[in-house]
């Protein structure tokens, strides 16, 4: 029976996957079908028929490493789990459906048809659902990775005076690490006045409050004095609605402020020359 159905399906391989595509562009908020190039629809497509049909026969190695470097790409793709639980399901409803209307499922051999079609499909969705997760956590965590090199370095941009700029979410990983960084640059660099930028923090919390907080003492324990500039206005009531207290350290809200300032607390300014 494996071998009739593989035949069926390999056959008719080209109506099914035309059949499928349209199924898929019919799924609500679906965008890889509709955006991207027909030629790389028709590729991916394809790719992913032939990864379905083969672990009907073959559940040997090759097929584990076709089935990750699938996932890998779906995961580039921006393909949700969701949508790979959907995708796997249209493909079987449309292979059954074909297989009736080619009569090779029938009366007489439907029990057998359906024994087989679960013994394909629910390990070909576990293996690709636990495939695909694990490719997505590899994927986030190279990204938080790269996030967190980018965003915790303190840049020297005057004599004694250094500025780190904070991007995205604050986390308490991401608030050791920028503990650690501002301390060691703070010492290296011998900076007086450290500047930390909050315009690229999305949301100030009671949590992220506390890690600036906890920096900024930490700064002034090591000699230094430090400001907190980028405060936008809404995150500025956050914090009052909070009760936050921010006296400690001054506060400015633009890192061009917060510059004038610490030229300012190192005597120095920035003055206009006249052309002679």
């Amino acid at each position: 029976m494996d071998k009739i159905m593989v035949e069926g399906i390999n056959k008719n391989m080209d109506e099914i996957i035309e059949r499928w595509i349209r199924r898929m562009k019919e799924e609500k908020g679906e965008r890889f079908f509709h955006f991207m190039p027909d030629h790389l629809v028709e590729k991916t497509s394809r790719e992913f028929a032939e990864l379905m049909t083969s672990n009907i026969s073959d559940s040997s190695a090759a097929n584990t490493e076709r089935i990750n470097d699938f996932t890998e790409k779906v995961v580039r793709f921006g393909w949700a789990i969701k949508f790979v639980n959907k995708a796997i399901d249209n493909f079987s409803d449309v292979v059954y459906e074909f297989l009736e209307e080619q009569e090779i499922i029938n009366e007489s051999n439907l029990r057998t048809f359906n024994i087989i079609f679960r013994n394909w499909i629910n390990p070909l969705r576990e293996s690709i659902i636990d495939a695909y997760s694990t490719e997505w956590e590899r994927t986030v965590s190279l990204q938080k990775i790269a996030l967190q090199e980018l965003s915790a370095s303190l840049i020297p941009v005057f004599d004694k005076i250094s500025v780190m700029p904070l991007v995205g979410t604050i986390d308490t990983e991401r608030a050791k690490l920028i503990m650690e960084n501002l301390l060691e640059g703070v010492v290296s660099q011998r900076a007086e006045v450290v500047l930390l930028d909050i315009t690229g923090v999305p949301v100030v919390d009671t949590m992220v409050a506390h890690h600036i907080i906890q920096a900024a003492e930490a700064v002034r324990l090591v000699g230094a004095k430090c400001m907190l500039v980028g405060i936008r206005p809404e995150i500025a009531q956050t914090i009052v609605a909070l009760g936050i207290n921010l006296h400690e350290f001054t506060t400015k809200s633009t890192l061009q402020r917060g510059m004038q300032a610490a030229l300012g607390m190192t005597n120095r300014a920035i003055v206009e020359v006249e052309a002679n």
